[in-house]
């Protein structure tokens, strides 16, 4: 066969997956984290077909993004993990000509999410909570008696506590960025530290109770503290509600409670980015401007019981939603929250060998 034709066959088929792109809108969101209705609207009120999978870790995000061609058009990292990756080039600047409900976006949030993102450039916030403690508050009292310390970092940082938690199952995140802030807040210290001899100060704490966590997971707690199969969760804010929600519909007496601990939260923001080289911006730029919906911003929250960065929605939340401090804190409680920000190249690679240590038990 002839060049020409060759190559004429290769761009013909080149041509048209290009086509195919431009009908089909790619996002990569958090495990459990939409009502999977709003899916089906976008595609009916746009016409374009969703593809929609899931990650559970902001690792897992940030090597596909990091490689290249991730074939995603919508991404959702974390404001610590964006701010990363947007200076290594991996996002493109939103087009708000194209976001004509970008105006629906919180003041309060943006100016909190200004420090990963200068002038929302880059992305929009979907949602955001804290970091903090889900448990089953009649085995806890059990174990620890009616002056459990479910609100404080004690709960599990307190070997003397996590051995007697131990036989009822202990979760905590796989998420050393999580992790470590919480274990320094614990001790006093900068969460956000990143020198040495903080990480081996957390280390010290995270590897003391390490005997007692039954698992390193960033998603199998919601399930299995619903169920009754661990009894301590340190976890999302609204992965614990949507425990304590599938328990109370369950009617299986299992009552779950959580808490923002009260020696100060970790409050993070998940946003919705476009990669650079996202095969379909055009399709991107609607999902988020369906996200920025009152309506849509407002359905999501009620479904995943997270807050989120949208002022129109709020008149538009259930009352379990916007009338619960553990989701829509007051202002005492935000006061206690603190922000942290990205480890750069050399103290990444400290922390993923000291987490690498304390999972494994060496």
């Amino acid at each position: 066969m002839p060049k020409t034709n060759t190559y004429a066959i290769l761009a013909a088929a080149v041509l048209a997956a290009q086509a195919g792109w431009a009908q089909e809108v790619r996002v990569y969101n958090w495990s459990d984290y939409i009502d999977e209705d709003l899916l089906t609207k976008f595609e009916e009120e746009t016409g374009f077909d969703l593809i929609y999978d899931v990650f559970d870790s902001n690792e897992v995000l940030e090597t596909k993004l990091l490689a290249g061609g991730s074939g995603y058009d919508v991404v959702v990292p974390s404001a610590t993990f964006l701010q990363r990756q947007i200076a290594a080039g991996a996002f493109q600047p939103l087009d708000k000509s194209q976001l004509s409900n970008i105006g629906n976006l919180w003041d309060v949030v943006s100016a909190r999410t200004e420090t990963y993102d200068p002038g929302g450039e880059y992305s929009i916030n979907y949602m955001w909570g804290t970091t903090g403690l889900g448990v089953n508050i009649g085995e806890v009292t059990a174990r620890l008696g009616e002056d459990a310390p479910i609100n404080s970092l004690s709960l599990v940082f307190d070997p003397a506590n996590m051995e007697k938690l131990a036989d009822c199952g202990v979760h905590f995140l796989d998420a050393p960025t999580e992790m470590v802030p919480a274990a320094l807040q614990y001790l006093g210290e900068d969460p956000d530290a990143k020198d040495d001899e903080s990480l081996a100060k957390a280390e010290a704490v995270l590897s003391a109770v390490r005997p007692y966590v039954q698992k390193y997971h960033s998603s199998e707690y919601i399930s299995a503290l619903a169920n009754g199969d661990i009894c301590v969760a340190f976890g999302w804010s609204g992965d614990i509600l949507q425990s304590r929600d599938r328990a109370a519909e369950a009617d299986n007496g299992i009552e779950i409670a959580y808490n923002a601990p009260v020696e100060g939260a970790l409050m993070w923001f998940d946003q919705m980015a476009i990669p650079v080289d996202a095969p379909n911006p055009e399709g991107a730029h609607a999902f988020l401007n369906f996200i920025l919906d009152a309506q849509n911003m407002a359905d999501a929250s009620n479904y995943v019981y997270y807050a989120n960065g949208n002022i129109a929605s709020q008149e538009l939340l259930v009352e379990d939603v916007i009338g619960d401090p553990a989701i829509y804190p007051d202002a005492a409680t935000l006061e206690t929250l603190y922000t942290t920000t990205p480890f750069d190249a050399r103290s990444q690679r400290s922390l993923t060998r000291m987490w690498t240590r304390v999972k494994s038990g060496t």
